[in-house]
């Protein structure tokens, strides 16, 4: 039995008690709630308005609840850290799939976007550059993907000086498994101390991660051993090596679980709760002096996922896979229509194309696409073979046919060139290591099959290679019958606004049901409409 706090005297209002008034009353999360009992041992209801008293006559008060708004959600420090309103962003999809409509669209909403530069040639990263530099300047917040590139070293350096070089003041550090030092050039270059001893910091690095040895290399400071390589070679300062040596590589470490793309497929509600007592782990050992915040991201399709991660201690929340149904997205408009048709289980693991040797997997869209399969098939053959020569000729025509749709010397000729541009040591390697030229051919197929879905190529829909999680399902069943299913009305703020809006309904329902409210299942089931 909950125990009264006062009296409650109704004003021009009358308690809330039947089902359908405690639903919409839970909608009501922007103004002052009081929970009241009908009579001493009667039903627990919602009231506005009024007069809460510790005195007199009236309903007995339970508890009296502030108004709540989405903006309140998260950690305070995120919006104040990253001058935005809300603790939402957009991740930074590959290939340019973020787009920077995408990111400026965000941005105008009081958010926080990043441009998916991976896979993504530096001309292309500098012309996204001048276009949010002349749309948004540096007064409104907004950031880029540096994803690792484990193939591509001098590619993640050249990045890192384009970013250093432009001021790039956020970057989402994506896919890595172990530090580099452009990672650490970017984090620590800036690093200042102001007249009180705060460190202050020019660059904010978000580091995704899904696993507990990778988040204590971002929570903690950066290695001793790199920041003197950095300084050796003139690449940071000695003050700002002595400085990082104080600080978490990254103050916004993104706690990612079963998503699109590159995936551990780890549940948030595990992965979170873990991630967090090693987060509060190493600021007791490190005694950092600001907070160090953990956001939630994979698997956020609906308002109530956005809820749970929130109640889970999420200082933000990042979405992924639903934006790529957007408009605004760089996915053409065949992709974004077979994205809408998904359900849940319609995802499946394939090899990645950034890692293809390492058997690194990434979560597709499986219906519509026989890209998964056939993706599966070549890891088959490369693992099996130790040349394109060496398998057997029955099999070789099957995958010139219907994988490569040429013969594989042709294909090895396009890769070749690609390389003679991108990095001519790829093609020595190739045609020292026989097995290395099968990769290349390879992940010719796979590095292509995801332009093929953002170029809408008619003739390869079978092969696109779309990432996917199960959130997109999610989101497909809750926008059902409403505006959001037609995918032409999907724009990234609506999703955005809907899911705070909701996410803040549904907290709002799981508060007034702590005590005692009999709130029906409509209550956390926030049904999508337009917002301005």
């Amino acid at each position: 039995m909950i125990e009264t706090v006062g009296v409650w005297r109704p004003g021009t209002e009358a308690a809330a008690f039947s089902p359908e008034e405690l639903q919409r009353a839970a909608l009501r999360f922007r103004e002052s709630a009081h929970v009241v009992r009908e009579g001493g041992q009667g039903r627990v209801g919602v009231a506005f308005g009024g007069e809460p008293s510790t005195e007199g006559m009236g309903f007995p008060l339970l508890a009296s609840l502030p108004p709540l708004f989405p903006e309140w959600l998260g950690d305070r420090t995120f919006g104040e850290a990253h001058g935005v309103r809300f603790p939402y962003a957009t991740g930074p999809m590959a290939n340019g799939i973020a787009t920077t409509r995408i990111v400026i669209e965000m941005a105008r909403a009081g958010m926080l976007g990043f441009f998916g530069s991976a896979g993504l040639p530096p001309a292309r990263v500098e012309a996204a550059l001048d276009e949010l530099e002349r749309e948004l300047g540096h007064e409104r917040s907004w950031g880029i993907n540096l994803i690792h590139s484990p193939n591509e070293p001098d590619l993640e350096e050249a990045l890192c000086d384009l970013y250093l070089k432009r001021g790039v003041a956020r970057v989402d550090a994506s896919a890595f498994m172990n530090l580099t030092p452009a990672i650490v050039r970017y984090a620590a270059s800036g690093l200042r101390a102001d007249g009180d001893g705060r460190v202050l910091r020019r660059h904010h690095l978000f580091a995704k991660i899904s696993r507990p040895e990778v988040a204590q290399r971002f929570l903690s400071p950066a290695p001793g051993d790199v920041l003197d390589a950095l300084v050796a070679r003139g690449a940071l300062k000695p003050e700002e090596a002595r400085l990082a040596a104080k600080v978490p590589l990254a103050e916004d470490v993104t706690v990612e679980s079963d998503s699109g793309g590159h995936t551990d497929n780890r549940p948030l509600g595990s992965l979170f709760p873990a991630i967090a007592v090693l987060r509060d782990r190493l600021v007791k050992q490190h005694g950092y002096a600001r907070p160090v915040r953990l956001g939630a991201a994979g698997g956020l399709g609906t308002p109530a996922s956005v809820a749970s991660a929130f109640a889970l201690g999420a200082a933000y929340v990042m979405t992924g896979t639903v934006n790529q149904g957007a408009v605004e997205s760089g996915l053409s408009e065949a992709g974004r229509k077979m994205l809408a048709d998904a359900g849940l289980a319609d995802v499946i693991m394939a090899p990645a194309a950034d890692m293809f040797e390492l058997g690194v997997k990434v979560q597709v869209l499986r219906r519509g696409s026989l890209f998964a399969q056939r993706a599966l098939r070549l890891y088959e053959l490369y693992v099996g073979h130790d040349s394109l020569e060496s398998i057997p000729e029955p099999e070789r025509v099957k995958l010139e046919k219907e994988i490569l749709r040429a013969p594989w010397t042709q294909v090895w000729d396009e890769t070749r060139a690609f390389f003679e541009q991108r990095d001519p040591r790829e093609n020595a390697r190739a045609e020292r290591e026989p097995k290395h030229k099968m990769a290349l051919v390879f992940r010719s197929y796979l590095g292509r099959s995801s332009k093929w879905a953002i170029a809408g190529d008619g003739d390869r829909r079978l092969d696109y290679q779309i990432w996917c999680g199960p959130a997109m399902g999610a989101f497909n069943d809750w926008a059902k019958g409403s505006f959001l299913e037609a995918p032409e009305n999907r724009t990234v703020v609506q999703i955005a606004r809907n899911f705070m809006e909701g996410a803040a309904a549904i907290t709002r329902a799981q508060q007034l049901r702590t005590y005692g409210a009999a709130m029906p299942a409509a209550a956390f089931d926030y049904t999508p409409r337009r917002l301005e």
